[in-house]
């Protein structure tokens, strides 16, 4: 049994894309989460909790294009331990997330999404932009008074 978890927050630092020995994309970037916490005088932060996620392939690159320092994220992955041994022969050991999705808190604003271009057999449209760009905020907020119009009426009115 696999423990999974999910966490939002906000990132920690701008993303570096790595290369593993075997020519894996990697990225390790930490998510900081700072619980809110309700007083008899108001709100404060609470301690903020650093969490170190690590990604793989193409999630990894695709992190690289679309997430930087401070964007609020969603991370959804696998906890798994790290252990390594320093130069003084000391054993460590972390948690880390192995995040199996990454993405932004939409709670917290808007994001746009371009397809990945997995090679010439899995798309067969032109290459994206190396950078998504975000909707434009051009929604119209229309306010429908009288109802009694029927709603292929309402919808071809409002797509004019």
């Amino acid at each position: 049994m696999e423990s999974t978890m999910t966490l939002t927050g906000n990132l920690g630092h701008d993303i570096e894309l790595k290369k593993t020995k075997t020519g894996i994309s990697t990225v390790t970037f930490r998510v900081a989460t700072t619980p809110r916490i309700r007083t008899d005088d108001g709100w404060i932060d609470g301690s903020t909790t650093w969490t170190t996620v690590v990604c793989y392939r193409a999630l990894a690159e695709n992190i690289k294009k679309s997430v930087s320092k401070g964007d609020p994220v969603i991370v959804h992955g696998r906890i798994r331990t790290q252990s390594w041994q320093d130069d003084q022969g000391v054993c460590h050991e972390r948690l880390v997330v192995e995040a199996s999705g990454v993405g932004h808190d939409l709670n917290r604003g808007v994001a746009g999404f371009v397809k990945s271009y997995q090679g010439p057999n899995s798309y067969q449209g032109p290459e994206p932009p190396e950078t998504p760009t975000a909707p434009t905020d051009e929604t119209e907020i229309v306010e429908i008074e009288d109802l009694d119009e029927p709603i292929e009426e309402l919808e071809l009115a409002m797509a004019a």
